[in-house]
This record gives C-alpha cells, sequence and structure tokens, in this order.
C-alpha cells in the first residue's frame, strides 16, 4: 500500500546514465582545438563508463568509507598500513587502466597531455580524491626519468596502465603510484625552514630524521621528500620498502581529518632515519621537486575544472525538471541567469585549462614554455578561487536538497578548496607569476603574441589587452598588486580563446560581463542581452 504522505513527486531524477564527454561541447571543442582529437574514440568510452549509477554509487562508497590507519598489528609490531574501502581500489584500477596517471609518458605523441587533461576532467568529475595519487605519480615521472638509477630500476614499474594495492618492493608489483612530501609544521609553505635533516650513509645513500606535517598518500609505494642535506635543502626518493627488503622506517602518526578529499588518505609522519635516495644534487631540492609541482598545478587546474563541471550539469539537471511557480526552474528569468554565468564560468575553464596542457606538449617550444611557467600558476590562482564561489551558487540551485550528504554538490563544495591550498596557495601563486614575468621580457611578449590573433573581435577585449600590455611593459607591478594582475592576465587569456574557438554568443558575453563592466561579480548578472537560449544548450547536451 502507497501512503499519501510518501508520495514522490516534482523531484528531479538522478543524474545518471549519461555520456560525461558527449554532453559537454566545450570540452569536446577544446579538446581538438588543443591537438587532441585522436583521443576522442576513448574519451568518448571513458565518459560512457563514468556516467553510469555504479560509477557514480562507486564515488559516494570511497568517501562515505575514508581509509583507515592499522599503525601496529595485534602484537605490537609496527604496520603502518592503511585499509581503503573496496570502491577505493575500483576507482584507482579504472584511472590506471586509463592511462591517466602515466599516460603522455608512457605512449609520448602529439598532444597527449591535452587528451590526459580531459581524461583527468571527467574522472575527477566522479571521485576527486584518487586524483591525487595520480597527479603525483604523473609530475614525478620526469623527475624520476633524469636518474639513471630510478629510471632503470623504478619507472618500468610506474609506467604499466596497472594498480596494484598490496604493500610490496615495487620491483614485486604490478604498477606503483608516488606521493609527496614536503610541508613540515613550523614552515607550511616556506620550505627553507624544513629541518629534516638527510646524512649520507656511506653506500651511496642517505637517511632521514625528521617529520611532515602533510606527507600527502602514504600508502604510495615511495615519495619525494625535502630534508636538509650537508649541501643544503635536497630532494630524495624515499620507498616504502629499502633496497635491503626491509620496511623503511616512515612512521604515520596520524591520518589528516580533512574537511573534504575524505576518500584519500593524507598524513602526518616520522622519518626514524629511513632510507632514502638523493635525487639531483644537494641544495638544489626545491628546483627538483618544483618540477614535479608544475605538473601537479596543472592537476589543481584540471581537477577544478571537472568539479565545476559537474556542479554545473547537477544544477543544469535539476533546474530542468524542478518545477517551481507554475514553471520549470530552469524558464525562470533569474535562474536562467544565474545558471547561463555558471555554464560561462565552466566554459572558460574549460578552454583555459585545456590550453594549457597544450603548452604542456610543446616541450621544446620557447615561447610555450614561457608561457607554461606563467599561466600556470594564474590558472592555478583564478580557476581554483571561481570554483568554490561556483560550487556554492550550484548548490543553491538545489536549495536543501544540495545541502546534504545524500547528494553529490555537498561533497563537491567540500573538495574546492583543495586544490586552492595544496601546490602552494593563492599568494604564492601569484607572486609565482610576477616571478615568471621578472626572470625575462619574453614571457610578456609570449604573452601578448598569444593574445594577438583575437583582437579587433571584441571592443571590451581589445580594451583590457591594451591596459594589460601598458602594466607589463612598466614591469613594475608590486606584490600588493599581483593577485589584481593575476585576475587580468588569465581573464584575457580565457576571453582570447573563447572569442577564437566558441560560438560568438559564448565569446561575446565572457567579454561583455567579465571585461566589459556589465557584470556585478556574481552568478546571475549576465545583461539581458546575453543569448542565455545558446549558454544553457550547452551546459549540458
Amino acid at each position: 500500500m502507497t501512503w499519501p504522505t510518501h508520495t514522490v513527486t516534482n523531484q528531479a531524477p538522478p543524474l545518471q546514465d549519461y555520456n560525461l564527454f558527449t554532453a559537454d561541447p566545450a570540452l569536446r571543442e577544446a579538446l581538438v582545438h588543443a591537438g587532441g582529437a585522436w583521443a576522442e574514440a576513448q574519451l568518448t568510452q571513458q565518459g560512457a563508463e563514468l556516467g553510469t549509477a555504479a560509477s557514480y554509487d562507486q564515488g559516494r562508497l570511497a568517501n562515505q568509507y575514508p581509509p583507515v590507519l592499522h599503525a601496529f598489528d595485534a602484537r605490537g609490531y609496527r604496520r603502518d598500513a592503511i585499509e581503503f574501502h573496496p570502491a577505493w581500489h575500483g576507482l584507482m584500477s579504472d584511472i590506471a587502466r586509463r592511462g591517466l596517471h602515466t599516460g603522455p609518458w608512457a605512449q609520448p605523441q602529439p598532444g597527449a597531455h591535452a587528451a590526459r587533461a580531459a581524461g583527468f576532467i571527467l574522472q575527477t568529475q566522479i571521485e576527486a580524491g584518487s586524483m591525487c595519487p595520480t597527479t603525483m605519480t604523473y609530475g614525478a615521472i620526469p623527475a624520476l626519468a633524469r636518474d639513471a638509477w630510478l629510471a632503470r630500476e623504478v619507472l618500468p614499474a610506474l609506467l604499466r596502465p596497472a594498480y596494484d594495492p598490496r604493500d610490496l618492493p615495487l620491483a614485486q608489483k604490478r604498477g606503483g603510484l608516488i606521493g609527496m612530501g614536503m610541508t613540515e609544521k613550523q614552515g607550511g609553505s616556506d620550505l627553507r625552514t624544513n629541518t629534516t635533516r638527510a646524512e649520507p650513509d656511506g653506500a651511496d645513500g642517505y637517511r632521514l630524521t625528521g617529520h611532515k606535517w602533510f606527507f600527502s598518500a602514504p600508502q604510495c609505494d615511495a615519495h619525494l621528500v625535502l630534508a636538509q642535506a650537508p649541501g643544503g635543502l635536497s630532494c630524495f626518493y624515499v620507498p616504502r620498502w629499502a633496497p635491503d627488503g626491509s620496511k623503511n622506517p616512515v612512521l604515520i602518526q596520524r591520518l589528516k581529518d580533512k574537511l573534504g578529499n575524505r576518500s584519500n588518505a593524507s598524513s602526518e609522519v616520522e622519518f626514524q632515519a629511513a632510507w632514502g635516495h638523493l635525487l639531483g644534487e644537494e641544495g638544489r631540492g626545491i628546483p627538483t621537486i618544483l618540477e614535479m609541482g608544475t605538473y601537479t598545478r596543472l592537476d589543481c587546474v584540471l581537477g577544478t575544472t571537472g568539479l565545476m563541471r559537474q556542479a554545473l550539469s547537477q544544477a543544469v539537471h535539476y533546474a530542468r525538471h524542478r518545477q517551481a511557480f507554475g514553471a520549470a526552474l530552469i524558464d525562470q528569468p533569474m535562474m536562467r541567469n544565474v545558471l547561463a554565468d555558471m555554464a560561462l564560468e565552466v566554459e572558460a575553464a574549460i578552454a583555459l585549462a585545456l590550453r594549457l596542457a597544450q603548452a604542456f606538449d610543446a616541450q621544446h617550444d620557447e615561447a610555450q614554455t614561457l608561457l607554461r611557467r606563467l599561466l600556470t600558476p594564474a590558472a592555478k590562482f583564478r580557476i581554483c578561487k571561481r570554483g568554490a564561489e561556483l560550487a556554492a551558487e550550484a548548490m543553491e540551485v538545489l536549495g536543501g536538497n544540495g545541502y546534504v550528504e545524500d547528494d553529490v554538490q555537498a561533497r563537491i563544495y567540500r573538495e574546492m578548496p583543495v586544490n586552492s591550498i595544496w601546490e602552494g596557495s593563492g599568494n604564492v601563486m601569484a607572486l609565482d607569476v610576477l616571478r615568471a614575468l621578472g626572470k625575462t621580457p619574453r614571457t610578456a611578449e609570449a604573452l601578448m603574441a598569444d593574445l594577438a590573433p583575437a583582437q579587433g573581435r571584441n571592443a571590451h577585449f581589445d580594451a583590457h589587452v591594451q591596459r594589460l600590455g601598458a602594466t607589463l611593459r612598466r614591469g613594475d607591478a608590486a606584490p600588493a598588486e599581483a593577485r589584481a594582475l593575476t585576475h587580468a592576465i588569465v581573464l584575457a587569456v580565457q576571453a582570447a580563446l573563447l572569442l577564437q574557438q566558441a560560438p560568438e554568443a559564448v565569446a561575446q558575453a565572457f567579454c561583455a560581463s567579465r571585461l566589459g563592466g556589465a557584470w556585478g561579480g556574481g552568478f546571475g548578472t549576465l545583461p539581458q542581452t546575453t543569448d542565455f537560449d545558446t549558454l544553457l544548450r550547452r551546459a549540458l547536451a
């Protein structure tokens, strides 16, 4: 018998059993422009797999049942083992099978970083915590490849498209993962205050003693770690198992109880004469590990873009099915403005994310290298800031339904801050933008050359580029102005990309709102001349 008080009406069905890739025209178009069109078939398959009800449930379970630390066994011996829900292992197996942790290195070809970027954006929409060990492995590989011993002993396992959760020496596993350990209690982003010591052991290795306040994904097979060697702050490869077959004394003190990113383990550890292999030269630890950080910062951009994409998809889907005040929610004038404005932000983020990945594909092009150094911190700064705002607005579209943990919007909202904080917070990114501009005038020249093809298509854009160019030519931006300059750079690049690649309605709406002063700064304040129909059709095709 169905009781009338329990009849459910006017509720949106779950967004599932759809293709995340084919439903996203902005991502498909950006992929083509970035040189990754050859990957469309595999991304279409990935989008179909990820859009299933089972896939969404896997993401939910991995977060509902976070990892558990087993520091000791029943007899008091150290284990330092972490237990994950089976859903986590399923996610990681799919990530490895799709090559998201190694793709461009295992199968190098033109557009490989762009194709991986699109896959990363799709994968993040289902579960973001599993992308942490994914991106650290991706970022570590080029640094490890420069060391002859690591290239021979470690890289073959990392490059395999396989996930192996067993706690064994890497040589005995089907595949491997790499983590990172930089931050200490007393320093945070000020890495030169690190106190962990590394002493040569007289046998081509070092012994590390000290602590890490944030040690990412401690279940990984090895970590890149900063420690003070006799020659200064240096980078070390520190495996879970030492070369002699013993468990390396990297002791997990506790797992962090985090706001978001709950499926993934983050920890505090102590090194008790743990074995490490010097990577690079003594005293060059920060430049060595920051090479890894450049790639992981790219993934902060990609991850936030993916979360924004999913938050928008959920909001549009809900608004299409929910009736309010006699009409579908998506037909209400203010709601149309809000959703269209969010769609515009997501289109701009996708265009920039894929353009940035394209610059990573052009490893030997000086102009692209300069742009990569400038736009990576700039894009991380702005997109990660905008992501948190968009997630809050998208949650509000669902009202109370979006605020409960049963809905994915709540998890997306809690997840957003991590990419803004991880790998350098906003101020660090803005200062890195100044550093990139200050190293050589060719950086500003490369930026202006990249913007030039879009000029003459919108008066607001032309005026913005003129102001930006004048600021760059002065070359005297102070640290207090770094955030404003970073915003200006990103908006210019996003507008240029949309003017050259996106439908006219999208490009003109972006320039009118973000550059033309016809925008109130918050979502839902687009001018009435906006082509809302086009923006909303593209928001979830």
